[in-house]
């Protein structure tokens, strides 16, 4: 069996290292002006407030970036990269959820490049090197901070992804004590988000391998073992902690082996209703994984194992109980339930369904074959 496995260059994992993160940057590069790429809510939360005096402590002259929004269109990037340019930044720090984080990396290359944002949707078509790069991710979801991915909101309602090596971050930092004022219903969709990744990345037709196998089923293992116990107490260490490497691992697991239909469902909810991405995996994942069993049976029995349900049975059987388990595991969490229940409208499914097929780069990844009918259906099961 022939496979390549790639990641991130550096992670470190602490409790309150965000407080630390100025000493720990110091000795790896020269450059000592730092670009943070953040969200209003955070500064305005006091997240940033000890990270930035760290990195002063430490040497750094610092400016911030703080106009990231959810499913950030292209003016943001570019807005970012212009105040990077003025400020001349060295170095560019992502810290916030996944929408910070892609940000940061499309900063950090466009910093040192003459490319356009247009030149760099689709795989592969970054040219040269980029700033250097430091995520500290503050959800544990979107695995952004260990993917070579990111994603923009381009016109009304459709996404792009940049999808390179230079993406990869220099250095991770997980601190889950950046996740404790995460709210229940934040936490529930973010959670489910990562666990999609690890089941996607797990079932993928391409690229799928021993390294990806093995780190989608500790992360599903993590994620659905504590996800409810982060939801009821968001002050759980052991649960924030065990929840953010979780979703570190599914994000190096779909890094690898690429997501598929419950992604592609989930975007055209972004674009059109602006649902969190998480809670719109999380509307989908059910109906999904029903109509992949017909090809994907073995794989998501081998998930129920995972997960700890209870019994025996044949594949397809075992699936079912996978795809039920998953639906009360979502259920128990607070998320909302149906399309319905987020605004969503009967007569925008079609629409909806023909957005969906849109998204090939994901679409060749889902264990069935999936064409537009299918797609309607799908949105109507989820409805």
């Amino acid at each position: 069996m022939g496979f390549e496995f790639r990641t991130v260059a550096s992670i470190a994992m602490e409790w309150g290292g965000a407080a630390r993160l100025g000493p720990m940057l110091a000795p790896r590069w020269q450059a000592r002006r730092a670009l943070v790429v953040s969200d209003a809510g955070l500064v305005q939360a006091g997240l940033l407030a000890p990270v930035l005096a760290s990195l002063t402590g430490a040497g750094f002259a610092v400016e911030v970036f703080d106009a990231v929004v959810a499913d950030p269109p292209e003016a943001v990037v570019l807005s970012a990269v212009a105040q990077a340019r003025t400020f001349d930044a060295g170095l560019v720090i992502g810290l916030g959820g996944g929408s910070s984080l892609d940000i940061a990396k499309l900063v950090a290359v466009l910093l040192r490049s003459e490319q356009t944002l247009d030149a760099l949707y689709g795989i592969g078509k970054v040219k040269g090197s980029r700033a250097p790069l430091v995520l500290v991710p503050t959800t544990a979801g979107t695995g952004s901070e260990v993917t070579n991915i990111s994603i923009i909101t381009t016109g009304e309602t459709t996404k792009m992804g940049v999808v390179a090596d230079q993406l990869f971050a220099d250095f991770v930092l997980l601190d889950a004590q950046l996740t404790l004022g995460l709210p229940a219903l934040h936490t529930a969709a973010t959670g489910i988000d990562a666990m999609v990744h690890a089941i996607e990345a797990y079932t993928s037709r391409h690229r799928k391998n021993p390294l990806s196998d093995a780190l989608a089923r500790e992360a599903l293992r993590l994620l659905s073992g504590n996800l409810l116990a982060a939801c009821r107490d968001g002050t759980d260490r052991a649960a924030r902690e065990a929840m953010l490497l979780g979703a570190m691992l599914a994000g190096q697991a779909f890094a690898n082996a690429p997501v598929a239909a419950v992604h592609a469902l989930a975007y055209p909810l972004g674009g059109h209703y602006h649902v969190p991405h998480g809670l719109s995996n999380a509307l989908m994942l059910a109906p999904v994984l029903r109509f992949n069993a017909a090809a994907a049976a073995g794989l998501y029995a081998e998930l129920a194992d995972v997960v700890g349900i209870s019994g025996r049975g044949t594949a397809g059987e075992r699936a079912e109980a996978f795809a039920a388990h998953m639906q009360a595991l979502l259920d128990d969490s607070g998320a909302p339930r149906r399309l319905r229940d987020v605004g969503v409208t009967d007569n925008s499914l079609a629409l909806l369904a023909a957005d969906a097929m849109k998204q090939t780069r994901l679409l060749v990844n889902n264990p069935v074959e999936l064409d537009e009918a299918d797609a309607l259906a799908l949105y109507r099961a989820a409805y």
